[in-house]
């Protein structure tokens, strides 16, 4: 479970940065992404970014950082010297743990050899690239700036740079047959260093995707054949030794995402840029924090008053509980009902438990530890809201 650092939280403390730029926007995305025509004055906003950890850390003081974590957007736009500064700026303001992961979020079609070796030197020791697909026609589909070739150059590329390397792949696509992801996925597998993160397509409201879907111009695998999707990926990534140890992540031992266990075990994370949330305890509260999304309204607010929060409120303990068994409930190692309990302060039905182990959809890891089966991973949510209830 990892090691508690004294003073963190249970669960560990972690920086996320939100970069919210991209050369281009994918039809399929919502995540807070901005496409700006001209050059973003990066010191302007560097130095924004370093007022708002600033803010942060006299919220947290005595905390150990566990990890860092650079997404967007297209972190990869940075320069290295705005990586820098940032880094910089956390290391002076909290400890940094020896060990820390410190993540960058990359783009194939953004991959430099020369701009990775200064994210390198300014200390990023893990990249997360964004390949989604190793199918040319795909990647059109998708909306990607990369065909394979850069995909694979970039991976390489970041192999050589960097001790660690994920990257991301979607499937279940448009007309995506199971005999042509498994040949996809095995390729993956086979360029793969430690870690892989395969996200069945969803179509979010608000996204191109949706407008063409709702049109009846995009058809995707029905709930059935996505469910044959999904038990394929767990097959075949098991059989390489490279387990999901989270709905949609997959490592060999020792080599999981620390960032993103920071966020499943329920631990504390700063958020900071535009569109970035938080979770942080402060005294015995447990704190949800919200940036605003607008890069430019973010960065005014930010010069005028330290920080560009729109939401910081106290959760109730019912929330809390609730939050701890969405995040925790996706990971293989699953949940501390003691812990659950010590948060909500109420105790999980054992009825429900019961019930939901005799339908094989969770299954218990010692006295105090459940966690969902596979079975129970396809309609998470409601496993989630039958306990939560």
């Amino acid at each position: 479970m990892g090691n508690p650092v004294p003073g963190n939280p249970e669960g560990g403390f972690g920086i996320y940065v939100h970069w919210p730029f991209c050369a281009a926007k994918c039809p399929y995305c919502d995540f807070n992404s901005h496409v700006r025509h001209q050059p973003v004055d990066q010191d302007r906003y560097a130095a924004a970014f370093e007022r708002e950890l600033a803010h942060f850390a006299d919220l947290t003081k005595g905390r150990t950082v566990n990890s860092i974590f650079l997404g967007g957007g297209t972190p990869s736009l940075m320069q290295p010297r705005t990586v820098e500064r940032i880094l910089t700026a956390i290391s002076g303001f909290w400890s940094v743990d020896g060990t820390a992961e410190i993540s960058l979020e990359a783009n194939p079609s953004s991959v430099e050899a020369e701009r990775f070796k200064g994210y390198r030197a300014a200390g990023v020791n893990r990249v997360s690239l964004g390949v989604q697909s190793l199918d040319d026609r795909d990647l059109r589909l998708l909306g990607r700036l990369h065909d394979v070739k850069a995909a694979l150059q970039a991976i390489e590329t970041a192999r050589a740079t960097f001790p660690r390397l994920s990257f991301d792949l979607i499937y279940a696509r448009p007309h995506q047959t199971l005999d042509a992801w498994r040949s996809e996925l095995d390729q993956a597998l086979d360029l793969a260093a430690d870690h892989l993160s395969l996200y069945q397509l969803t179509i979010e409201e608000g996204t191109p995707f949706y407008t063409l879907y709702k049109a009846g111009k995009l058809t995707v695998p029905d709930p059935d054949l996505g469910a044959e999707f999904y038990t394929l990926t767990q097959e075949v990534t098991e059989a390489r030794g490279m387990r999901a140890y989270e709905v949609s992540n997959h490592a060999l031992p020792g080599a999981e995402c620390q960032h993103n266990l920071v966020y499943w075990r329920y631990g504390d994370y700063v958020g900071v840029g535009p569109g970035a949330h938080g979770r942080l305890t402060v005294g015995a509260t447990k704190r949800a924090t919200s940036i605003e999304p607008n890069p430019e309204n973010w960065l005014e607010n930010v010069e005028r008053h330290g920080h560009g929060k729109i939401e910081d409120q106290g959760l109730l303990e019912e929330e809390q509980g609730d939050e701890y068994l969405l995040m925790g409930l996706r990971l293989s190692e699953g949940i501390d009902l003691n812990r659950f309990e010590s948060l909500a302060h109420r105790k999980v039905d054992p009825r429900r438990i019961s019930a939901l182990i005799e339908h094989g959809m969770i299954e218990k890891l010692g006295e105090n530890r459940v966690r969902v089966t596979r079975d129970g991973m396809m309609v998470l949510d409601a496993v989630v809201a039958d306990l939560a209830a």
